[in-house]
């Protein structure tokens, strides 16, 4: 069964700094592109990021770009997400997804929420 398990979201205040993780299992990790989706309240899902399964190519939203990085770790089967200079339009649930892109929903994890508010 494929799981995808994210954490790491939370409070933080405009500027502050997040690291976002998630466990994968089920699937071989190294095989795959994974991406990181975000979707607000209210509007569409968004793609944030993805990188390829050897990790050496990323990319980025216009909107989150030289703010966010991406990253995974072939050993412990995690992907995660570097946030920095953190928005309130950064404010959503992001999810863990199987994929390069907006891929479809049922390869998603179950989300975790970030906040970004004083």
């Amino acid at each position: 069964e494929v799981q995808l398990e994210e954490s790491g979201g939370g409070l933080v205040q405009p500027g502050g700094s997040l690291r976002l993780s998630c466990a994968v299992s089920g699937f071989t990790f190294s095989s795959y592109s994974m991406s990181w989706v975000r979707q607000a309240p209210g509007k569409r899902p968004e793609w944030v990021s993805s990188i390829t399964a050897g990790g050496y190519t990323t990319s980025y939203a216009d909107s989150v770009k030289g703010r966010f990085t991406i990253s995974r770790d072939k050993a412990k089967n995690t992907l995660s997400l570097q946030m920095n200079s953190l928005k309130p339009e950064d404010t959503a649930v992001y999810y863990c997804a199987r994929g390069w892109g907006l891929v479809p929903r049922d390869s998603w994890g179950q989300g975790t929420q970030v906040t970004v508010s004083s």
